[in-house]
């Protein structure tokens, strides 16, 4: 079992920045891709960013590609989403996910455990 908290969310303005960061519970931090989802009201839960455990494979939606940047710190367990240039498309409630594995992917369903998400607000 795999625990996930999410932090960093809030209001900002377009063209702000924002750092989210997710803490997760395990001693096999690295067995795990981790990833970032989000979900606006009315929409489905879509991909953001995914990184493998290793920090060598990324994958970013095209929608934020230039804007945010996925990392991890494996010694803290932690791991970060930097958004910058932020857009009022961009608001929405971002999840942290986590799937065993080293296979980096964009599919919801891979991934077995989920945060409760932090909220982002972009005003124009």
């Amino acid at each position: 079992q795999v625990q996930l908290v999410e932090s960093g969310g809030g209001l900002v303005q377009a063209g702000g920045s924002l750092r989210l960061s997710c803490a997760a519970s395990t001693r096999t931090f690295s067995s795990y891709v981790m990833g970032w989802f989000r979900q606006a009201p009315g929409k489905e839960r879509e991909f953001v960013a995914a990184m493998n455990w290793r920090e060598t494979t990324t994958s970013y939606a095209d929608s934020v590609k230039g804007r945010f940047t996925i990392s991890r710190d494996n010694a803290k367990n932690t791991v970060y989403l930097q958004m910058n240039s932020l857009k009022p498309e961009d608001t929405a409630l971002y999840y942290c996910a986590a799937d065993y594995g080293v296979v980096v992917t964009t599919t919801r369903g891979s991934y077995k455990y989920w945060g409760q998400g932090t909220q982002v607000t972009v005003s124009s």
